[in-house]
């Protein structure tokens, strides 16, 4: 059990257990144009869309998870939360949710699998969850496109290096970045991930920047604490 301060996050029959690329994603996602109905694909155990539900009004927060066991999880810790009525959770992967889509969403946000890598581990669930081929991107901003409201924004994690190749298969979808905020652990690491938005206008000036994590070990840096202090308990 993970505890938040709203919320908790039960996380034993998932692979893929709370990490700092959910959090991030959770707490970075833009809020600001009132989104009333949010997708999250990828849910694993739901964090990201509980921590949208805690930030925002919106009234429909829809999650999509392909691997049993992980939907089974959020849609536990969505009845668990303060904001059950407003969360829901569907049992099917990406391509097969696009056929028939219902509805438009204000907010799509993605922590997509993504070791592109030829190496497998043993345990295909966790494989399964951190692989792209799983979810390859080009699904990802096909579903963004499709999906998305005339106004949405389309928020994802990358690994940095994969941030440019990812602009340009969105930009062919005609889906364009209006904010980046590159990620590093420490301030003489290398940047590790990419956060983007992206909306259907393209924006004359891009706003980027960059997030250090950590001044030291479990020393966090101001930025990192005002983006999190809504949710981790240490802040």
């Amino acid at each position: 059990m993970f505890s938040f301060k709203q919320f908790s996050v039960k996380q034993d029959k998932t692979a893929m257990k709370v990490g700092t690329d959910g959090v991030l994603l959770g707490a970075w996602a833009p809020v600001s144009h009132n989104p009333y109905s949010v997708l999250d694909i990828g849910a694993g155990t739901g964090i990201i869309a509980l921590m949208i539900a805690q930030r925002s009004a919106a009234e429909q927060i829809d999650a999509l998870e392909i691997d049993e066991d992980a939907y089974e999880q959020a849609v536990e810790n969505f009845e668990n939360s303060p904001w059950g009525d407003r969360l829901f959770c569907f049992h099917a992967g990406l391509d097969e949710f696009i056929e028939e889509p219902e509805d438009e969403y204000d907010l799509i946000v993605s922590n997509p699998p993504f070791y592109a890598e030829d190496y497998k581990t043993e345990n295909e669930q966790r494989d399964l969850a951190r692989f792209q081929d799983a979810m390859p991107f080009e699904e990802i901003v096909e579903a963004a496109d499709l999906l998305l409201s005339e106004n949405g924004i389309f928020a994802i994690i990358l690994p940095f290096k994969e941030e440019a190749k990812f602009i340009n298969l969105a930009k062919e979808a005609e889906l364009y970045p209006l904010k980046i905020t590159r990620v590093k652990g420490t301030p003489s690491s290398a940047v590790k991930r990419s956060l983007l938005a992206f909306s259907r206008d393209e924006v004359s000036e891009i706003k980027i920047d960059e997030l250090v994590i950590e001044i030291d070990r479990h020393i966090y840096t101001p930025e990192y604490i005002e983006l999190t202090k809504d949710f981790y308990l240490k802040f």
